[in-house]
């Protein structure tokens, strides 16, 4: 997925990019090369090495054809532009800049650059350390090669002796090598090296000064450009757009400009070839070793800057999510979520548990605080250790509700912004174009649904990152020890997004393949040379993941309260409708049209609207020779097509068909898929195609042209806008656990039975234990845990006759009649539940539940702190 169009385009012909930025230049014809000397306090040196390259150059006029030679006197304070001048007269393709005071190298650079006309540009040290004729080897591969590439320009090949590309080494023909690179493009540049096996030191430096050197360089490859074995070296060739682009972007005065420069052309994605040199140090060199940590200070200092727009986007972002959640920070100790059902009472006690663990030195993955006297398999269930663990002081300190409201609300910030990266990185240049890409995809109408109660599904920040990695993997360069590093971190990148949601993972896998698949149908050329790094960095990303994640999900599938799977019927898949209406709580949702085509609020997967629906397909159209955005409708139709589920019900008619999910709904891992939510990888896949055609729109003339277009856009993405998430009141936790009055009633290894026991319908009794520190183990619970012999999937404990008894009395308001069966199954019920102390709250239909209870127990229940309790006798 790489398409760069905007200012800085991609290498792939099929990528079909915009036109290069404007540069400034100075006066001049056009050249075929320049040469760009940057001069400070060089009256001694200069003289002899304008000499040499005038004439280096002139002694080959057919090779170089039209030259020029531009010296920038960087505020000299001696004879240096006295020398310049006495040249320039002598040759008039000589041309002299002036720095009004010494700025320091990248600023000579950055002027003599911007003022070039050569189709080729060397920039060289006026002490020529590196011999003017050295330029004959840099040329030769700056020509070399005529072959395809990918759109990133990632083409990591020469056959060259002792040559690198882009950091790994090839020393002659090797077979394998050439099977996979053949035809392999010019690289954007040439860069001159001391540290390669064949480079060539005549004169060393002090053995001190040249280890130091060695260090910094060491230092400054980690930081900026890994790969580059020697970034210093002052003596390199570039293709000359590309090099007045990546200057006129330059913010670096000093020496840190060589590594600004060589880091701007890797991101945009053109190829860097580095060659060795012979190379002399020169007396009165101007560089000193403590020059390698202000380089270093420098690039620090580059790497921890954004774009102003980078941080005006992220700030949009956080905006838009505190607006979305307004009416949950207006009031923390009542306000929930009124579309969560009981889902933030679970995540809050999810959050609290796994603090309480941590902060006992418990085993985060299990708990018998709910579900008791079983208790819950922690990692069978979503509690997001990945954030529940490191939010640990933040839960101790504020409560679950601040931290369920942070998350909720930072890591959906944190997701639009990764997105943002990614389409900056692979799609698109244009920042706004990514931005509104990655607006869609991060808060598309699925997206939202989950953000009412599901932060798994929301905060995928992650998601994003492991693609990047993904990416970078396969690209043909992507060997060596580049291709361990990235396999290692995609590794501790799946990982990582394991402790934050498995399922998502899941999608995000199955949406990546697909992706895969439709553009290695379009571009099989590319799908050839990317496979096997691909498969390569995969074999080293399984190796690292799976040893760190080998504990946690054996506890998941064979630990103590694990399950099989989780069956969610044949019903479970979208309704076509379903993509072309709003969801309830888009801008132009209504609730009575769009409750009745999902399972509930939580699970609206698809909703895109007609409007972005109809614009789609017009872009397929329009944009659809690209390889890009073939992948990308292939992408769309089989997630969608997959979400419709086992069974596909044809509108308005009784027809029933057979749907593709039907082949995956039984297998393992899938079998638990609510398969509904494969339309969440239709948004992402959307963003990108939104970011692509705003980015093509940017560039349409007239004017007119692109005003249609942008409105155009608008007009289908603003009916999905989501809308603040509404709240309601939260019941009060009475006071007879707030202020710990059921202490004297539960001895240790007992509960705390609420009337009814909790469940998925009715999660308040969690809330009473995460408001108020996990005094009591309660029965019952909202979870997912085993049911029966076969451990099957269910949510919630595993029913007994008196809870089902409750819940009937709780939702329906009839009094069955209580007789001797009925009090004798409570009672093993009740010491099934070892309990302490049986509490029913205020709540609807509260009378018939004491009515039961007294007669289940045979005594009336006691008043105490706001609710009726009955102490349980010990068991003797």
């Amino acid at each position: 997925m790489s398409e760069n169009t905007g200012t800085e385009p991609g290498t792939d012909p099929g990528c079909e990019p915009g036109p290069e930025p404007a540069i400034p230049r100075g006066a001049g014809a056009a050249a075929d090369l320049t040469v760009v000397v940057p001069a400070y306090n060089e009256e001694h040196r200069l003289r002899p090495t304008l000499e040499a390259i005038r004439a280096h150059l002139r002694a080959d006029p057919e090779r170089w054809g039209d030259w020029e030679l531009i010296v920038v006197d960087d505020g000299s304070t001696d004879g240096t532009a006295a020398v310049a001048a006495e040249a320039a007269a002598a040759e008039p393709r000589i041309h002299i800049l002036t720095s009004a005071g010494n700025r320091g190298k990248g600023h000579a650079l950055r002027l003599g650059v911007l003022a070039s006309y050569g189709r080729r540009v060397l920039v060289t040290d006026a002490d020529l350390a590196t011999p003017i004729e050295e330029l004959d080897a840099l040329d030769e591969l700056l020509t070399y090669g005529d072959g395809d590439c990918d759109c990133d320009g990632d083409c990591d090949t020469y056959e060259g002796e002792g040559a690198t590309y882009d950091g790994d080494t090839y020393e002659g023909h090797d077979d394998t090598y050439d099977d996979m690179y053949d035809d392999a493009p010019a690289p954007a540049a040439v860069i001159g090296s001391r540290a390669l096996p064949d480079s060539r030191i005549d004169i060393h430096q002090r053995p001190l000064r040249e280890r130091l050197g060695r260090l910094g360089n060491r230092l400054i490859r980690l930081v900026a450009v890994r790969g580059i074995r020697d970034t210093q070296c002052g003596f390199k060739l570039f293709d000359g757009d590309k090099a007045r682009a990546a200057f006129a972007a330059s913010r670096l005065d000093g020496w840190g400009i060589d590594v600004e420069i060589l880091r701007h052309f890797r991101r945009a994605g053109w190829p860097v070839a580095e060659v060795p040199v012979r190379w002399s140090h020169q007396s009165g060199s101007k560089v000193r070793p403590a020059d390698y940590g202000r380089v270093l200070l420098e690039l620090l200092r580059l790497r921890t800057r954004t774009r102003p727009v980078d941080l005006a986007v992220a700030g949009l972002f956080l905006l838009a999510s505190v607006l979305l959640y307004q009416g949950l920070w207006a009031d923390l100790d009542r306000a929930y979520l009124a579309d969560s059902m009981q889902d933030q009472n679970q995540w809050e006690w999810f959050f609290a548990v796994t603090a309480d663990n941590v902060a006992h030195l418990r085993n985060p993955l299990f708990t018998t605080y709910q579900g008791y006297p079983d208790g819950v398999n922690l990692m069978a269930n979503t509690v997001m250790l990945g954030l529940s663990v490191p939010l640990t002081p933040v839960t101790l300190l504020f409560g679950p509700t601040v931290t369920w409201a942070l998350v909720l609300t930072l890591g959906l910030t944190a997701t639009a912004v990764a997105w943002y990266w990614l389409f900056v990185r692979w799609v698109t240049r244009l920042r706004p174009a990514a931005a509104l890409g990655a607006a869609l995809a991060a808060f598309a109408p699925p997206m939202m649904s989950h953000g009412t109660a599901h932060p798994n599904f929301l905060v995928l920040f992650m998601i994003p990152v492991i693609i990047d990695r993904a990416l970078r993997l396969r690209a043909p360069g992507a060997g060596g020890r580049r291709l361990v590093r990235d396999g290692v971190l995609l590794g501790l990148f799946a990982a990582y997004q394991i402790f934050l949601g498995e399922e998502p993972l899941l999608l995000a896998a199955m949406g990546t393949l697909i992706f895969a698949l439709s553009y290695a149908l379009a571009r099989p050329d590319v799908a050839r040379v990317a496979l096997r790094p691909l498969l390569r960095g995969l074999g080293v990303a399984l190796a690292v993941c799976l040893p760190l994640v080998a504990f946690p999900l054996y506890w998941q599938f064979f630990g103590p309260q694990s399950y099989h799977s989780v069956l969610h019927g044949d019903n479970a898949g979208n309704s076509p409708l379903a993509f072309l209406e709003f969801s309830g709580r888009a801008l132009l949702g209504d609730e009575t049209r769009a409750d009745p085509l999902a399972m509930n609020r939580t699970e609206q997967n698809a909703f895109y609207g007609w409007p972005l629906t109809a614009l789609t397909f017009g872009l397929v159209v329009w944009l659809g020779r690209s390889p890009l955005v073939k992948a990308l409708t292939g992408t769309v139709l089989l997630a969608a097509l997959l979400s419709l589920g086992q069974q596909i019900r044809i509108p308005f008619t009784d027809v029933v068909l057979p749907g593709p999910w039907r082949a995956l709904a039984h297998q393992p891992l899938f079998e638990s898929v609510i398969e509904s939510r494969v339309a969440m990888i239709c948004a992402p896949a959307l963003g990108v195609l939104i970011a692509l055609a705003v980015a093509r729109i940017a560039d349409l003339e007239p004017r007119t042209h692109r005003v249609v277009g942008l409105v155009v856009v608008v007009a289908a993405l603003l009916p999905i806008v989501p809308t603040p998430q509404p709240v309601r009141e939260r019941a009060e936790v009475p006071r007879f656990i707030t202020e710990g009055m059921y202490r004297d009633f539960v001895a240790e290894g007992e509960s705390v039975v609420p009337v009814p026991l909790p469940s998925p319908a009715d999660a308040d009794a969690l809330h009473w234990q995460s408001a108020t520190g996990f005094g009591f183990s309660v029965p019952g619970g909202y979870f997912n845990g085993p049911w029966g012999e076969e451990r099957m999937g269910i949510y919630g404990a595993a029913p007994r006759y008196t809870s089902n008894l409750l819940r009937d009395v709780r939702y329906g308001g009839r009094i069955p009649d209580i007789g001797t069966s009925w009090r004798a199954q409570a009672k093993l019920d009740l010491a099934f539940w070892k309990a302490g102390v049986v509490v029913l709250a205020p709540q609807d239909n509260d009378e018939a539940l004491y009515e039961v209870m007294t007669e289940l127990l045979g005594r009336p229940g006691e008043r105490m702190g706001g609710a009726w309790v009955w102490d349980m006798p010990r068991a003797r």
